[in-house]
C-alpha cells in the first residue's frame, strides 16, 4: 500500500503524513521506529565497479547490494512499529553512511513513525 512496498500485506509505508485524502488517516501515533543494516564491499564487486569508473554504466553489483540492504533495513523497522501494534510507518527517512578504514562497508539506516491507521 506504501509508494515503495513490494507487498501489500495492509501494512501503509509513507514519507509524509496522510492527511485524510483518498481515505487514508492517522488515528494515533505510536513512536518512533527505525531499522538498519551494514553492506560489506568484496574486491569482486571492487573490481568490476572500478572498471565502470572507466568504461562509464551502472554498478549493478552495488545496486543490488545496497537495494539489499535497503530492503532489511525496512523490513527491521516494519518489524518494530508491528511490536508496538502499528499498521503504518509515516514519515520515513533513508540514511546513508560509509564506514570502515578503507571505506569498504556502506550503512543504510531508515526511521519512521509508527502508527495506528483510522
Amino acid at each position: 500500500m506504501g509508494w515503495f512496498s513490494k507487498q501489500d500485506d495492509g501494512f501503509f509505508l509513507a514519507t509524509v503524513i496522510p492527511n485524510g485524502e483518498g481515505g487514508a488517516r492517522v488515528e494515533r501515533f505510536l513512536g518512533v521506529v527505525h531499522g538498519g543494516a551494514i553492506i560489506g564491499a568484496n574486491i569482486f564487486r571492487d573490481l568490476f565497479s572500478s572498471v565502470r569508473d572507466v568504461v562509464g554504466g551502472r554498478a549493478g553489483g552495488y545496486e543490488r547490494a545496497l537495494a539489499g540492504a535497503r530492503d532489511a533495513a525496512v523490513a527491521d523497522m516494519s518489524a518494530a512499529a508491528k511490536e508496538l501494534g502499528a499498521d503504518g510507518i509515516v514519515g520515513i527517512d533513508f540514511d546513508y553512511e560509509v564506514l570502515g578504514e578503507a571505506n569498504g562497508m556502506m550503512m543504510v539506516a531508515v526511521s519512521g513513525t509508527a502508527v495506528k491507521m483510522a
